[in-house]
């Protein structure tokens, strides 16, 4: 056994197109630190930890991590689950036994919650293990940084996509004039609201947006997409999955919760399919929904370059800041607030993220309640790399 400490490393929650990016920033750092000994990669996240599932990952070959950095899905595997404290004693005692002195761990919220635990379990203990938490989520409503891995990368793909269902709904517009998209993003907009950045003009997708900042009443929905309809023709939505009405209840009824994943988050669906209804009897027309799934949250050929880097960067600077002596912290981002796109990396107290999500701000919803502002466009544009593919339009 090495005679210096051990670092492992995980991964937890959703996958993103980012999140191998962030482990690839802790491994190759570590790996090229002489502070630290082995590396170890937890399969499954707080599973792996507490049956011993871990992967010797200095024994990888080296070159293989240019590669993962730009594989979508979680590479050491992932997990949702919510421990208990038996288990979170039974997770520091395997820590321990490995001379683990450093536990990186790459989520979102609920992973938040997990490292701030076992930061805290530790220092009960009187155990120096350095506890430093990676931002992950498509839904980037972690609260105290400019945005999240994984969001890049998931705005571009549902810029790209919705352009994709303009063009067409717009071609068969005689037939199925009407679409609407239901995106991820569990009670956040941000991801609804990346579909407008690559609109050119008013006249492309998405004519209305439904965020689940703003309760949603169907009979203003309708009428907003018979507007766009008489318009242009063709009417696309952009709509979150977890939209409600005023009452704070499923959009018509028709939603149904299926299921709870471990920390308490409800899994619903029909949103779209709903208002698919509801807008095709109303406006007697055929009316149609997509729904991306787990595709618009690591698709490989979307990857925003900027998404990738600033992952890569944020598992490495985790890894510098645990060498450093720190713990119970998560790495952020901080906007330069002038000058040409840049972020420099923060550390933020667990505290302050465990449990706690970011809605869209005021500024970027404005007064239409079916549309979000130029200030919106400005602060996502940036997170998704270089300009979507140029379409070209014929002109009557």
């Amino acid at each position: 056994m090495s005679e210096q400490p051990t670092l492992v490393v995980a991964q937890s929650g959703g996958p993103t197109a980012a999140i191998n990016a962030s482990l690839a920033g802790v491994v190759e750092t570590a790996l090229a630190d002489e502070r630290v000994g082995r590396v170890l990669g937890a399969r499954f996240g707080v599973e792996g930890m507490l049956a011993g599932d871990l992967i010797d990952l200095g024994r990888q070959d080296r070159s293989l991590w240019s590669q993962i950095r730009v594989t979508p899905s979680a590479a050491l595997g992932s997990c949702r689950r919510k421990i208990n404290d038996d288990e979170r004693d039974a997770i520091l005692n395997s820590l321990i036994e490995l001379r683990t002195r450093y536990l990186v761990y790459i989520g979102g919220n609920d992973s938040a919650d997990t490292a701030l635990g076992l930061h805290n379990a530790a220092r009960a203990r009187g155990y120096d293990l350095r506890v430093i938490a990676v931002p992950k989520t498509i839904d980037n409503d972690l609260p105290e940084t400019d945005h999240c891995p994984g969001y890049g990368s998931a705005a571009r793909y549902i810029a790209q996509s919705t352009q994709d269902a303009s063009l067409d709904t717009e071609a068969m517009r005689l037939s199925d004039p009407i679409k609407i998209i239901e995106v991820m993003g569990r009670d956040a907009g941000w991801l609804v609201a990346s579909s407008v950045l690559g609109r050119q003009d008013e006249s492309q997708a998405p004519h209305v947006l439904c965020v689940p900042e703003r309760p949603l009443a169907v009979d203003a929905f309708i009428e907003a997409m018979e507007t766009a309809y008489r318009r242009f023709g063709y009417a696309v939505a952009v709509v979150a999955e977890t939209v409600r009405d005023h009452g704070g209840n499923a959009i018509g009824g028709l939603n149904e919760v299926t299921q709870m994943d471990a920390f308490g988050h409800p899994t619903i669906q029909g949103g779209a399919a709903a208002l698919t209804i509801a807008v095709g009897r109303a406006l007697k027309v055929k009316a149609r929904f997509d729904k991306p799934g787990t595709l618009q949250r690591m698709s490989g050929a979307h990857l925003s370059p900027v998404d990738i880097d600033e992952a890569f960067t944020a598992g490495a600077t985790a890894v510098r800041i645990a060498l450093d002596g720190q713990s119970g912290c998560m790495v952020g981002f901080r906007r330069q607030p002038s000058g040409p796109y840049r972020c420099d990396m923060i550390e933020i107290d667990l505290n302050k993220i465990a449990n706690r999500h970011r809605v869209l701000p005021a500024e970027f919803l404005g007064d239409d309640p079916f549309a979000v502002t130029d200030a919106f466009v400005s602060y996502a544009m940036p997170l998704i790399g270089p300009p979507l593919l140029p379409y070209g339009r014929l002109r009557a």
